[in-house]
């Protein structure tokens, strides 16, 4: 299946990064390169785009559609955005763009096991390299599966789900994602598999730890933002309340300037911030985008701008 993505919110992170035509800028997460080509067209012959991305089919496509424009598509994760710089003899650059989650593609085709709606063997894993869902769901002892169904899918019924998970793989592997949605939705009181489908939390919980999605990120931040020249751009795309979470308390780490208690009569700790926010809040999808672009309704922008 070709490499498909609509880019979110694009015009607002064009407008976030500032881009200028000599700068030099980062997508961390090229995936179709929706975002990286309207940032390298408007780059002139000094400036460059450098796309990241763990998964070898989007480096590929990235590649595809980045030809003939000044930029340079590598395979690797975001997390080792200091390395892929070093490599190119890049010491800093003017903006870095993370558009988080799972990608269309990677959901849509069926192969990559991604998906609760397709039957397909587990897998989830971004890199297309070690280990994978079938991994996780038959391996991890009952404790372990429902700490990631409360910490990364916010599941109520964590216990009950991993509970049938362990009875039924003693039988046999659950080796698909339909064996899988299934166990969920029996697992699941019978009220509430009307509501959302069950399947969703579960599913995500898997797949962030499949790929570490939440360590990525953490270093992934510190590691574009230290990347930045002074007044350089960062911006971050995210899709559910988790990630969001994590790029909020961060940037708010950066723009916090003084710590000294509140009745010392002057700073004595003298801790600058080291970014300020480029908006207040996040940025969220226009009615237009919403009507054209599921992906858009959750979707949540956050900018800063390295001091």
């Amino acid at each position: 299946m070709e490499f498909g993505h609509i880019p979110v919110l694009l015009p607002e992170t064009l407008e976030g990064l500032a881009i200028r035509p000599d700068g030099i800028y980062v997508d961390g997460t090229v995936g179709g390169a929706g975002h990286s080509r309207e940032i390298a067209l408007r780059l002139n012959e000094n400036g460059l785009l450098i796309g990241l991305d763990r998964d070898p089919d989007a480096v590929a496509a990235a590649s595809a559609r980045l030809a003939g424009l000044p930029a340079k598509v590598m395979h690797c994760n975001y997390s080792q955005m200091r390395e892929a710089l070093d490599s190119l003899g890049v010491e800093l650059v003017d903006g870095v763009l993370l558009d988080l989650g799972v990608s269309s593609h990677q959901l849509d085709t069926a192969g990559r096991g991604f998906s609760y709606q397709l039957d397909a063997p587990l897998d989830m894993r971004m890199s297309q390299e070690g280990e994978s869902a079938y991994d996780v769901v038959n391996t991890w002892d009952e404790r372990e599966l429902i700490r990631i169904l409360r910490e990364y899918g916010e599941e109520r019924f964590a216990p009950r789900i991993a509970s049938a998970i362990v009875r039924a793989r003693e039988n046999a592997p659950i080796a698909t994602t339909g064996a899988l949605a299934e166990l969920v939705r029996e697992a699941v009181p019978q009220k509430f598999r009307r509501e959302k489908n069950p399947c969703k939390k579960t599913f995500q919980a898997v797949r962030i730890a499949v790929n570490d999605e939440f360590g990525h990120l953490r270093r992934g931040l510190e590691a574009a933002f230290a990347c930045l020249r002074p007044g350089g751009r960062l911006a971050v795309i995210t899709f559910h309340s988790l990630e969001d979470r994590i790029v909020k308390q961060q940037f708010a780490q950066w723009c916090t300037g003084c710590t000294c208690p509140p009745d010392f009569p002057q700073c004595v700790c003298g801790k600058k911030p080291l970014g300020h926010p480029v908006v207040r809040g996040p940025v969220t999808a226009g009615e237009e985008e919403l009507q054209r672009n599921r992906r858009s309704h959750s979707a949540k922008l956050r900018l800063i701008e390295r001091s």
